[in-house]
């Protein structure tokens, strides 16, 4: 089923619980049946077979860097260093939400490891606007993910942009993609800017370590080995390929779907369900988008590990079929394109209506 199928236009939004069928009892019964079929165990040998291809991959990386030496096709390296610190960052999410190892505090610390000595992003940042996520997906003024940050995701918005942000907001959904290639380097700068200057953060001086540690190990290396202008390719170059890539990944999800309106007050079950998008293709795309093309299954059972939503997908799949409840699955190209047009209306809202020649002959007149 494509969005636009079962869900009207992609601006709709959802102003209070009269526009979903009573559903309190739903999430209840779609666990219990979760539950009963195995689908919240642990699977440590996924995890342990997907580490040690990452290990694998790393240490591939590293060896054709030093066997390449002064030469451009380390941008190659460079391109797959950032799919690599994308996957990465895949497991680090996947900690957090204690989908790996047993206990709550294992997967915490992996987690914080991952993220800030792998990745390079602070874990208390990204935790906390995670969470916030996760409980009001797609919610205005509860959901970060929808909080402007260059782009517009809400014509309130789009309307209140300017100088040049107002300029690129009117085209932000052709932008969107080309954009992502500076996010690397968003998601770094906000994460240590959250670490130095924020109040009461957990493990801030162990982050702030662990990513100093880490800058040391990926920098030091390309800027010793390599001419100065090549260095500051190759690290341009696998920031631009990591923020894409996560980007990419991420944005299919929730946008351009549902807003819902400030005070809606929604049953968990609809709320998740209604504002996620899931991503057609299998295995081959569980692997790509580690596991966030199951992003309805994943809202409802956020430590259910990667190697289950598949199934969970079906069960979930039958309930709301038969229930009533829209399940909302696509390609991933058509995930963009939706992506793009719904960015490209919010938009609208920063261009001056005498932008248009019809409007703007009206106005003269």
């Amino acid at each position: 089923m494509h969005q636009a199928d079962v869900l009207g236009p992609v601006r709709q939004t959802y102003s209070g619980t009269a526009e979903f069928p009573p559903m309190a009892a739903a999430y209840k019964q779609v666990s219990q049946v979760v539950r009963e079929t195995g689908l919240l165990q642990r699977t440590g040998w996924f995890y342990v077979l997907v580490g040690a291809a990452l290990a694998v991959a790393f240490g591939g990386a590293v060896t054709g860097f030093i066997l390449l030496g002064d030469s451009w096709f380390q941008l190659l390296i460079a391109g797959a260093l950032g799919i690599i610190f994308t996957q990465a960052a895949f497991l680090a999410h996947e900690a957090a939400h204690r989908q790996i190892l047993s206990s709550g505090p294992a997967n915490l610390r992996l987690a914080r490891i991952l993220a800030a000595g792998v990745v390079g992003i602070s874990y208390s940042w990204w935790d906390s606007k995670h969470t916030r996520h996760h409980g009001n997906p797609n919610q205005v003024g509860k959901d970060p993910d929808i909080e402007v940050d260059t782009i517009s995701f809400l014509e309130t918005d789009a309307a209140r942009s300017r100088g040049p942000i107002r300029l690129l907001t009117r085209y932000q959904g052709w932008l969107f993609f080309p954009l992502l290639a500076l996010e690397g380097l968003n998601l770094h700068y906000l994460g240590i800017k959250h670490l130095v200057t924020g109040r009461k953060v957990t493990g801030r001086w162990f982050e702030l370590a662990l990513i100093a540690l880490r800058l040391a190990v990926v920098l030091v290396p390309v800027f010793l080995l390599l001419p100065l202008g090549m260095a500051f390719a190759f690290v341009g170059v696998q920031l631009a390929v990591f923020g894409i890539y996560m980007g990419a990944s991420f944005a299919p999800n929730h946008k351009g779907m549902p807003i819902i309106a400030p005070g809606a007050r929604l049953d968990f079950f609809s709320k998740q369900v209604r504002t996620s998008r899931n991503i057609t293709g299998g295995w081959w795309a569980t692997w790509l988008m580690g596991g966030l093309n199951y992003q309805v299954e994943h809202h409802l059972f956020p430590n259910m590990p990667r190697p289950h939503l598949a199934k969970a997908r079906e069960i979930v799949r039958d309930y709301c079929s038969s229930h009533g409840v829209p399940y909302t699955e696509t390609s991933l190209l058509r995930s963009y394109a939706i992506v793009i047009d719904y960015l490209n209306r919010v938009g609208l809202a920063a261009r001056d209506p005498f932008d248009c020649p019809a409007v703007a002959q009206f106005g003269r007149a």
